[in-house]
Formats: structure tokens, sequence, C-alpha cells
């Protein structure tokens, strides 16, 4: 066996380690879906718990992996729509988490959370490809890192406020739903979601500004209305809307609320519709490269 043939069994023995590392943490977000499930039909404490204390498994593990795609790739962990899926997933259950630790015995909102990290991670090991590729020249920019992180980091705080919010909405069509509350006034959903926003849309508002000088670093202009481009700031946008209806006492709920979940769409198009819209329809975008 020659070094390049060795070197080829060595990388392709690791990545079906990571493979199948990636889809045990799929099957755990899963798990926790299907416990979450369990506690809104029982409204036993106990399956409310288990539901926390399996997302924080789920998160090391996946830290792992993070962590070990990192070294196999020499490169930050998210530049493939097969990686980025993965940072969402960890950094939206790790956002939920911390915010989590600061109420009591309130755990529904990681139902929809891990519905969503669940799906994300699905969605990559069944349509992506798990090849690990070299840094495009368009990459190669040292605002890369800080406007995906960053752009994430706010992404991962609108999912967690998206499913405070539906707690939110359906707080009260049932009783099931008031029982696992534990005497949470209805109230606090309302403004955790809020305070959320609020914490994610300057982080936004500078992923779009550091977007923009990443763009001048790669295709020499800050601003050329690509579809993503346009879509960010569609996001932009429908949220600072949101905040602006919050001052306003009578569309402080019912409006605000349907704006905050309209963002969320807005999000996740930006995030992953955009492409295929802009390969649909046949526009041309510059950030192709992330499929």
């Amino acid at each position: 066996m020659t070094g390049i043939e060795g070197l080829f069994q060595r990388e392709a023995y690791l990545l079906t380690i990571e493979v199948r590392l990636y889809w045990f943490i799929a099957l755990l977000y899963l798990s926790s879906t299907l416990l979450g499930l369990l506690y809104l039909f029982t409204a036993k404490n106990t399956a409310g718990r288990a539901v926390t204390a399996l997302l924080w498994f789920t998160v090391v593990v996946h830290t792992l992996l993070i962590v070990f795609r990192a070294i196999e790739g020499k490169r930050p962990p998210f530049q493939t729509l097969y990686e980025t899926l993965s940072w969402f997933a960890w950094s939206a259950t790790i956002t939920y988490l911390y915010v989590q630790s600061r109420w009591k015995d309130i755990h529904l909102p990681g139902l929809v959370v891990s519905a969503i990290s669940s799906g994300a991670c699905f969605f990559a090991l069944f349509t992506r490809s798990p090849e690990i590729i070299p840094i495009p020249p368009a990459l190669q920019s040292p605002w890369y890192e800080w406007h995906v992180v960053v752009a994430f980091a706010s992404y991962a705080v609108f999912v967690v406020s998206f499913s405070v919010e539906v707690v939110h909405l359906l707080y009260g069509k049932g009783s099931s739903l008031r029982a696992v509350s534990f005497g949470f006034p209805e109230k606090n959903f309302h403004r955790y979601a809020y305070r959320l926003v609020l914490f994610g849309f300057p982080l936004l508002t500078f992923a779009i500004f550091s977007g923009a000088a990443w763009a001048n670093d790669a295709w020499g202009r800050y601003w050329s209305w690509d579809p993503k481009e346009t879509w960010s700031l569609i996001t932009w946008t429908v949220y600072a809307l949101y905040l602006h209806t919050k001052t306003i006492p009578r569309w402080r709920q019912g409006v605000a609320s349907v704006i905050n979940l309209l963002g969320f769409v807005c999000m996740v198009m930006t995030f992953i519709g955009v492409n295929w819209l802009a390969k649909l329809l046949h526009i041309p975008s510059m950030h192709t490269y992330a499929m």
C-alpha cells in the first residue's frame, strides 16, 4: 500500500466514524423530541427534566463531533451546508439550554428546539455530502469566522424565541399545556420571546455589516442585492418591525407574536431556502458555495 492509498483509507475511515456519530446525534435530538411529546401529554415534570438532561448530553456529544470535524478538516467546521446545519442545530440547542437554566421547571420550549435541531441534522444527513472540501478563495477573509459565528448566534437566539413564542401562542389552547407550565405566568413566555429577539437583533445587524465587509474583500463591493443578501435584509426588517410593535400597546401580543413567527420563517429562508429559490428561478448567486 502506498502512502497516498493509506491516506485515502484513513480519511475514509475517519469520515465514516464522523457520519455515524452525526446519525447518533440526530437520533438523540429525535429522542428528545419524543420525550418532549411525552412531557406535553402526561404533564409529568420528570419527563420535562429528562428532555433537558438528554439535550445536555446531546450537546456534549455534538460538541465532540464539531471539534472532530474542525481537526480533520483543518478549518472552521461551518463551510458547507452539511456542516452549517450541524452548527445551526448545536448553537440553537446550547442557546436554549442556557436560557432554560434560568427558568424553573419550564422545559416545553425544548420540544420545539429538539424538533428543529433533529430536522436540521436529518436534512443534512439525507441530502448533503459529508465530504470535507478546502476553503474556496471567497471564504479566505478575516471576516469569514466573525460573520458566520455571529450570524448563527443570532439564528440560535431566534430559534429559541420562536420556540417560546409557540408555547405562548398555544398556552391557553389546552389544559395539558397549562399543566406543564407549572404555574409559570403566560406573560412570562411573551416577555422571554421579546427579550431574546432584543438580544438577537444586534447580532443579526453585526452579521449583515460583517457580511458586507466580507463581500467587499471577496468581490470588491459591499452590497450587490444577491438573493441571500436581500433575504437577510428582509429578515432584519421583519425583526425590526417586531421590536417596533412592542412599543404599541394594542399590538404587543397578537400582532407582535405573528411577526415574530414570520421573522423565524424569513430567517430559515435566508439560511437555506434562498439557495433553492435562486436555483429554481435561475437567479445568479455568489453564495452557492454553501450548498
